[in-house]
């Protein structure tokens, strides 16, 4: 009884604890099958446990893997924007959450079982090397503390989801309304940035929406690639970035 005492004591509410880290802590299979036969433990499925009758959100599963995996999936994108206050800026709340991790990330099947409230999406993709700290923020939701993306990174993943998940027009808007985002982090970014359709659509905005932070940036410390651009169809050329971009934009 004091191996699972001192377990209940240890474990968070609202938290998940994958097998892995469970093992590593002296709990072994046969132990987690009689936690979970005596209703003290809940499987989320292969690989995952929680408190027996406690309620656990998608966030819950994300903390998990990036604090007892070091895994870097983590929401990105609007969702990032949202959760650090941004929503007032975005037409409404989704019911989605976008995540974003490393080409070769993925999500457990026991997570993706699950039947969150919100749908998921999820994004593997070499558009940063999400292993850099610099990238992050932390926000709390029910008590549970996980990394999101930095504002300035999240808007460069929004744009990254143009055209198929992202419209140009609310790109736009919500790029409109962050006045505020950091020069220093903005130049790290787009230098570490392998994505150039993101880095010219990112610089083709800034510039349109006149924003104060684009004259703090050094632009020839950034790899704009070559060639042309077509972002949207029969839209009209801007000529600096090589892009095409809604005619109503460009005049």
């Amino acid at each position: 009884m004091d191996k699972i005492n001192q377990l209940l004591k240890e474990w968070e509410r609202g938290t998940i604890k994958l097998s892995s880290h469970l093992r590593s802590m002296g709990y072994q299979k046969d132990l987690l099958k009689k936690y979970k036969k005596s209703n003290w433990l809940e499987s989320l499925g292969y690989g995952a446990f929680k408190l027996a009758g406690d309620k656990v959100g998608w966030y819950s599963g994300i903390e998990a893997l990036q604090k007892q995996k070091s895994s870097n999936i983590h929401p990105g994108s609007k969702s990032a924007l949202e959760l650090k206050g941004y929503a007032h800026y975005i037409k409404q709340s989704e019911q989605r959450i976008r995540l974003f991790g490393n080409y070769k990330e993925n999500l457990p099947a026991w997570f993706k079982n699950q039947k969150w409230r919100k749908s998921i999406t999820f994004t593997q993709t070499k558009l940063f090397d999400y292993n850099d700290r610099e990238f992050y923020t932390n926000v709390t939701l029910e008590g549970v503390e996980l990394k999101i993306s930095i504002p300035e990174m999240a808007v460069m993943e929004l744009l990254f989801e143009i055209p198929k998940n992202q419209t140009f027009d609310e790109a736009v808007k919500i790029m409109e309304n962050l006045m505020t985002l950091r020069p220093q982090k903005v130049q790290y970014l787009l230098e570490n940035c392998n994505s150039v359709k993101v880095k010219r659509i990112f610089m083709w905005m800034a510039e349109k929406l006149n924003h104060n932070w684009v004259v703090d940036l050094d632009l020839t410390r950034i790899d704009f690639g070559k060639g042309d651009r077509m972002i949207v169809r029969d839209g009209a050329f801007n000529r600096k970035y090589g892009i095409t971009v809604p005619r109503e934009y460009e005049g």
